[in-house]
């Protein structure tokens, strides 16, 4: 008997990657610590820049007491136990969001759950060392200039000046 192959997996199909989440959760000092950060905030923007080129959103908690704040798609929370908050919330959005958590905190990330996605801060950081902002689209010239000058040059190109 000859087994047809899934749709999508003919031969010659790539495989697909796995789709990327649409929400992160992020253990805020293990990462400050994993990472080379001046302070919270420069992390907190890193952070907010990651989550908007993917589209997707985020929520940082830092362990202690703070102003909590949003940055664009990313808010910042703080609680008295950041493992415990960031415990809830993997239970809470895992069954309708696609969640990662980026933890070194073994505990963390095994009682998070089988659905979750999961990264070790210092893995975390290396990715995030090489995320960069994409090139602003490229502008034709005339696209750059005022309309009185486009109407000069015209008439120089055709002579008429």
């Amino acid at each position: 008997m000859t087994r047809r192959p899934e749709p999508g997996t003919e031969v010659g199909a790539s495989k697909r990657s796995a789709p990327e989440p649409t929400f992160y959760l992020f253990d805020g000092h293990n990462l400050l610590y994993a990472g080379e950060f001046a302070d919270p905030r420069e992390l907190e923007d890193k952070l907010a820049s990651f989550v908007a080129l993917r589209g997707a959103r985020g929520i940082v908690v830092f362990d202690g007491v703070g102003s909590a704040h949003t940055l664009g798609p990313l808010e910042v929370r703080f609680a008295e136990v950041a493992d415990y908050a960031l415990e809830r919330l993997a239970a809470e959005l895992r069954d309708r969001e696609r969640v990662c958590l980026v933890s070194s905190d073994l505990t963390v990330r095994g009682t998070s759950g089988k659905e979750v996605d999961k990264r070790s801060s210092q893995i975390f950081v290396q990715e995030l060392a090489v995320t960069k902002l994409p090139p602003p689209p490229r502008m034709a010239i005339e696209d750059r200039l005022d309309p009185k000058t486009r109407t000069k040059l015209e008439r120089i190109r055709r002579g008429e000046d």
